[in-house]
């Protein structure tokens, strides 16, 4: 049957007449058109192509759209454009905090804590085992003993007791952590790289009674000067691991006290406490710069600070992604630094998980591919590291140039706003690279402090596409913490201020300073 006569019996057993006006319409055509029209194969490849495009229409990648207009994330207030807040928010009312349970870093463990259950919160592992983990549970009642314990040493239960911690990234240092925020006191954090001078220094300027550390070398560091006579208000240390006699009977000599995390603990359950919650104007951590401009100063950061701070940056994910509680981070940066910290309580403020590394940096890429975090928290050094390596491995000059090519696309397709991981350069040569980086990762969301933009973009088209994400929010820690958790920051470019100032809990003023070529950056 011919397609026309297929076409009038169609029309005529449906009972209508248009069908022949159709067909007549039809043959009206120009002959070129006519015959095309009554080829079947051509009807079918016309159809296939409408197929085609529709589906390639419904595929294509789409264009991430950002919260705000990047070109410009800050507004006015009240019309004085020296003066600006977030375009995040509706009006000039500025964000104390995102959930009103959640005022304190204390609150905002307790929220996790609630949300999670007894789900995993802490993960370590030994070499060649899997992780273990501790609940969210135990982390609150190692924290509530652990606390009760300080107390039975006779740490008072408020912001003006100092407790310092010299210690890896490692469970206990978090729990150390939150049994001093569970009876109000504040933490004081110390690292290797101060040197002893300054941690000296920091010990009598706050007059420290209680060091916790991780290791008995560096407990014999502290011991040391106080034999010299130079931290005299050292009474106590207190170990995460065994110590040996001989040292024990070194500190006792000296007056000084040595102790194992878990005695500390037994003693608390025995003298258990009702927890002293901290209040948001308390002081929560004491963080010392490295000195290199004199004696270290310490950045008093208030629960406040920290919980207002986190706030921001929840809303700042607001519509891109949320935090969920099978999420999980890889801890490996310096906990004594406040970014790796605003990362760890925003994931606890959501139930989510922390999975420790081994200790060993060049270990790391077996903890994650153990470990399978969601989350990968990075800094420019490693960053750098990892894309120098990449170039480095690339010796054919036909392939260290298809390599280049591939990151301009990729780079291309960013700046549009076209985020992925399924693109032909994807498939033909970041593949390898993924696997190695962030296959490992169930859905990557990379974070990163302050770097240049050229290298991020080319490690961006390295990684995995999910990555950028949150590459774009944490320039929020980088940028923001030291602004509105420490000390106040200088700025030379009026334009990073109008097009990158976009934290919704300050507004902030540029002001001239007389004799100074730099703008200062003021919070209000």
């Amino acid at each position: 049957m011919h397609f026309h006569e297929w076409l009038l019996s169609l029309g005529s057993s449906a009972g209508h007449k248009g069908s022949e006006d159709l067909w007549s319409l039809l043959r009206s055509l120009p002959p070129p058109l006519s015959s095309l029209l009554l080829s079947t194969s051509s009807l079918l490849g016309l159809g296939v192509v409408a197929s085609l495009t529709a589906y390639w229409f419904m595929s294509r990648p789409r264009r991430m759209l950002p919260p705000c207009d990047l070109q410009a994330q800050s507004v006015a207030v009240n019309g004085d454009p020296s003066c600006r807040r977030s375009a995040l928010l509706k009006d000039d009312t500025l964000l104390d905090f995102y959930f009103d349970d959640t005022r304190t870093v204390y609150d905002m463990f307790q929220r996790g804590l609630r949300i999670s259950g007894n789900s995993p919160c802490l993960g370590f592992r030994k070499p060649g085992q899997p992780y273990q983990w501790i609940s969210y549970t135990e982390v609150a009642e190692r924290a509530q003993a652990l606390g009760s314990g300080l107390l039975a040493k006779g740490c008072q239960p408020n912001p003006d007791q100092f407790v310092a911690i010299f210690a890896q990234n490692r469970p206990e240092w978090i729990i150390t952590e939150l049994a001093c925020y569970t009876y109000s006191m504040a933490l004081v954090p110390l690292y290797e790289t101060l040197g002893m001078e300054a941690m000296v220094h920091i010990l009598d300027l706050a007059e420290i009674s209680l060091v916790v550390c991780d290791r008995e070398e560096k407990c014999a560091c502290l011991l040391e000067n106080k034999e010299k006579g130079v931290t005299p208000s050292l009474s106590c240390l207190v170990l995460f691991n065994s110590v040996s006699e001989a040292f024990a009977e070194r500190a006792k000599a000296c007056g000084v006290e040595v102790l194992q995390l878990e005695q500390l603990m037994d003693l608390g359950r025995q003298n258990l406490k009702d927890p002293v919650p901290p209040q948001p104007q308390d002081l929560a951590v004491v963080c010392f710069t490295s000195g290199t401009t004199g004696k270290p100063k310490g950045a008093m950061i208030t629960h406040g600070n920290i919980a207002s701070n986190t706030s921001s940056v929840i809303k700042i994910l607001e519509g891109s992604f949320v935090i969920k509680q099978d999420d999980v981070s890889i801890s490996y940066l310096p906990l004594a630094h406040m970014f790796e910290r605003m990362i760890q309580v925003s994931l606890f403020c959501h139930g989510a998980r922390i999975g420790f590394y081994q200790g060993d940096i060049s270990l790391l890429m077996d903890d994650i591919k153990t470990l399978k975090p969601t989350f990968f928290p990075v800094v420019p050094r490693l960053l750098n590291r990892i894309y120098d390596k990449i170039l480095g491995s690339v010796t054919s000059p036909l392939r260290r140039a298809l390599l280049h090519f591939a990151v301009r696309r990729k780079q291309a397709e960013l700046r549009s706003g076209v985020v992925r991981n399924n693109s032909v350069w994807d498939k033909l040569v970041f593949k390898k690279i993924q696997v190695s980086c962030s296959d490992h990762l169930s859905s990557p969301r990379c974070c990163c402090g302050a770097l240049f933009l050229n290298d991020l973009h080319c490690f961006t088209s390295h990684l995995d596409a999910d990555c950028s994400t949150f590459l774009v929010i944490t320039c929020f820690f980088a940028v923001w913490c030291p602004t509105t958790i420490a000390i106040g920051q200088k700025i030379s470019k009026w334009v990073w201020l109008r097009k990158s100032g976009n934290c919704p809990l300050v507004s902030c003023v540029s002001r001239k300073c007389p004799g100074l070529a730099n703008f200062v950056l003021q919070t209000l």
